[in-house]
């Protein structure tokens, strides 16, 4: 996706926030889904909150262990053609599974962390 545009058939939004240098393997941070983007291109807030890596709604934030480096934080959103159908509290595979099968365009940005 473009900076600041969401394409025109676009039904709903997905970020996801992963930590891909986990020890453990991948590590979800965050996922919200059912973000309704507005026909300016836009935005609203809202959504709802899928469960992440350690089961939990909502946002953990980062804490790679000390002595580990500096982990990739990786915010991906996706645009999905099809409403998703995702209740609150999906798990981080579901939210993936869902993605998969619907996206139309997707963009990321990724940030480093470290203790």
């Amino acid at each position: 996706m473009q900076a600041g545009t969401v394409p025109a058939r676009t039904r709903e939004l997905v970020l996801v926030v992963s930590d891909p240098d986990a020890p453990g393997g991948t590590f979800v941070h965050l996922t919200r889904y059912d973000i309704s983007p507005r026909g300016d291109g836009s935005v609203d807030q809202g959504g709802r909150e899928g469960r992440n890596s350690a089961g939990d709604i909502g946002w953990t934030p980062p804490c790679p262990p000390e002595g580990d480096g500096r982990h990739r934080y990786v915010w991906s959103v996706y645009a999905l053609r099809d409403h998703s159908g995702l209740e609150e509290g999906a798990s981080p595979d579901e939210v993936t599974a869902a993605v998969r099968e619907g996206v139309l365009a997707n963009g990321a940005i990724t940030a480093r962390y470290g203790r």
